[in-house]
């Protein structure tokens, strides 16, 4: 799985990809321009590093919705075990200065860092990390993105 990810860096152009491999260190900076109203919508989960809260899920997606109060929905959803499967949390971005560093929950007052690593211009693709080196995720708005891609 881990080399899926990495050829995936590689097509998207990441820079730095392959100095964060050699050095071991994480290279967890965000975007410096974000634009949360067009992060809206429903993304399709293209590739992940594994974690228990996602361990044998296949088919999964992340719907964020900007609520009135600037507050952001999200509604992670997939299926385990042939069974559908969601939870409902809260996301927020605490610092204007740093547009790329979300936190989100599930669960009560208990936020995690949620990091926009790299994301397209049009907004059809993200990377998402978090401040650990253990969250990793590649994102698309569109279900056939990378099929397309690889095809041409």
């Amino acid at each position: 799985m881990k080399n899926i990810l990495i050829l995936l860096c590689s097509i998207l152009g990441l820079s730095g990809c392959g100095s964060v491999i050699a050095s071991k260190e994480i290279d967890n900076r965000t975007v410096q321009t974000f634009d949360v109203t067009r992060f809206m919508g429903k993304w399709y989960e293209i590739a992940r590093y594994d974690h228990r809260f996602e361990e044998g899920m296949n088919r999964v997606t992340a719907t964020y919705t900007l609520l009135d109060n600037g507050r952001i929905e999200v509604l992670n959803a997939g299926y385990k075990d042939g069974k559908y499967k969601e939870i409902k949390g809260k996301a927020k971005q605490p610092d204007a200065a740093d547009p790329g560093k979300l936190k989100v929950s599930f669960f009560l007052w208990f936020y995690a860092d949620y990091y926009v690593l790299d994301i397209d211009p049009d907004y059809r693709y993200v990377l998402v990390g978090s401040s650990s080196d253990k969250y990793l995720w590649i994102m698309s708005l569109f279900v056939g993105y990378f099929m397309k891609l690889h095809i041409m």
